[in-house]
């Protein structure tokens, strides 16, 4: 599998866990996070199946279940935990056992599985506590994995998407389409393998990255905008415009544009492996 050189950096200052607002609010509307959030590669889901040294997963942040859906197909027993109560009951509903706790402060209640996942929800767990804590339920040779969808748009896309967001959102923090903002990205992935490491069970972190792409109609892309963490906080006028000029630059592509994707993965296995 590809692999990404490892970096070692210290903690960014910017905590997402520690303002989980966002987090929790994206129970709002859980049918359309389902239909609308992008799945992941089937060859992340499988490398992580072949790393782990059995079949049972814990989905931590498991939401509507779309990681869990895929993993429960790879052959694996998946439990999830939730912090936001309606995320689980639509995995529920959809096959997947679910708890609903914040993970740092989840029973285990006595048991152990194979594999730790976390599938775009790492960045809301404290990086030290979550690796702690996913030493604890992890059999030996266990692994945890953290992964994330990160968008490669073309330089046309983050363009024209770019100057949406900065007319109709002019005193937003971060601009998803400007290239700092992807590059964020990288402070979670340093974050989350930093927490590892801290936590003393597990051996070196690594990166692994998967690249696929998507195509999306214009309003299948305007479906998954309004899953987005932030948005729920943008005023009713300004979502109104940034969704009319978001569909309106989309128009001008001819109606649809394919997006690319890296999944990146951050391992680690439990240094007791036996």
């Amino acid at each position: 599998m590809p692999t990404l050189p490892p970096e070692r950096a210290p903690m960014p200052a910017r905590e997402p866990h520690r303002h989980r607002g966002p987090a929790e609010s994206f129970g709002l509307d859980p049918e359309r996070y389902d239909r609308a959030r992008p799945r992941y590669p089937d060859a992340l889901v499988e490398a992580i199946v072949a790393a782990a040294p059995g079949p049972d997963v814990l989905d931590v942040g498991v939401g509507t279940g779309i990681a869990a859906r895929q993993f429960r197909a790879a052959g694996c027993r998946v439990l999830g935990v939730d912090v936001d109560a309606r995320m689980a009951g639509f995995a529920r509903g959809g096959g997947i056992e679910a708890e609903v706790a914040s993970f740092e402060s989840w029973d285990p209640a006595g048991r152990s599985f194979d594999a730790v996942v976390a599938g775009q929800t790492w960045h809301w767990i404290d990086p030290l506590a979550g690796a702690v804590k996913a030493a604890e339920v992890l059999r030996p040779g266990g692994r945890l994995a953290a992964f994330w969808n990160v968008f490669q748009p073309s330089p046309e896309a983050a363009d024209a998407f770019s100057e949406v967001y900065r007319r109709a959102l002019p005193d937003a923090p971060r601009n998803p389409w400007d290239g700092s903002a992807r590059d964020g990205y990288a402070a979670l992935f340093d974050r989350a393998a930093e927490g590892m490491r801290q936590a003393g069970a597990f051996g070196e972190p690594e990166r692994w990255q998967f690249d696929w792409e998507r195509a999306y109609t214009r309003d299948e892309w305007l479906d998954q905008l309004r899953t987005g963490g932030d948005v729920g906080r943008v005023p009713p006028a300004a979502l109104e415009e940034l969704l009319t000029g978001v569909g309106a630059a989309i128009d001008a592509m001819g109606g649809a544009f394919t997006l690319r994707y890296a999944a990146v993965v951050v391992t680690a296995a439990r240094a007791d492996a036996a």
